[in-house]
């Protein structure tokens, strides 16, 4: 049995050749799609920067609208809040009723202060010594530093007006 180097040699090369084409193939295809997804990861996050950008803008919108409202609210309660229309009766009410208990509460507080000699500057002292024990210690008085806790799920407060 003969073996015939010279074909060996000639298959071996072909095959060699048909592999380094292979390759380039492959190699061209895999870059080809490195750019295509390249490009499309820029184009996806020019759109979620765009969309992020909207998002903030509809924000400030909406905070210019609230404002808006709010102005809109405190000229009519002004101009109206002694004498509204039905439709805005018990919204006015609610106004000069809060209004009224603030009223009150400032005058307990003058009233509090004036028989206890208590000044001003008391005053915010405590407040600032209890915010900071508030945020130092334990609910329990242990002296440990309070474990920061979740905000538990805001529920909406239902209005109860007095009938």
């Amino acid at each position: 049995m003969s073996i015939d180097f010279e074909s060996l040699k000639d298959k071996a090369v072909v095959a060699a050749q048909t592999g380094v084409i292979r390759v380039k193939e492959i190699t061209e295809t895999g870059i080809a799609k490195a750019k295509e997804l390249a490009d499309t990861g820029a184009t996806k996050a020019k759109e979620l920067t765009e969309i992020g950008k909207l998002k903030v803008n509809n924000s400030a919108e909406q905070e210019a609208i609230r404002k808006a409202y709010s102005e809109l609210g405190k000229l009519y309660y002004a101009e109206r809040g002694s004498a509204p229309e039905a439709a805005y009766a018990d919204a006015c009410q609610r106004i000069t009723d809060a209004m009224a208990r603030i009223s009150y509460n400032n005058e307990r507080i003058a009233d509090i202060k004036a028989a206890g000699q208590i000044t001003d500057e008391e005053i915010e002292a405590v407040e600032v010594e209890e915010a900071s024990e508030e945020t130092e210690s334990c609910c329990c008085g242990c002296g440990e530093p309070a474990a920061e806790e979740t905000p538990a799920e805001e529920t909406p407060v239902e209005d109860k007006t007095e009938d």
